[in-house]
């Protein structure tokens, strides 16, 4: 099992893209959050069918974690 880390503090979008991003909507703006592979399939279903917004994280580094199941939009 692999566990996504989302770290608000340290997103390089933070701000910009808060107000679409699934843990914003979801949960308010949390400093950082364990998300579990369960959690994260469950979050792109949720967003692939349009009931919320993707996760936006953008990790300090400039680019995208690799996760190929998550869906772009």
């Amino acid at each position: 099992m692999r566990n996504l880390h989302v770290d608000c503090g340290t997103c390089s979008v933070r701000g910009k893209a808060c107000g679409d991003c699934v843990v914003t909507v979801l949960l308010g703006a949390p400093a950082e959050l364990e998300l579990n592979d369960d959690e994260q399939h469950a979050l792109d279903a949720l967003s692939g069918g349009g009931l919320v917004p993707p996760l936006r994280l953008v990790p300090g580094g400039g680019e995208e974690p690799e996760v190929p199941w998550r869906q772009h939009g």
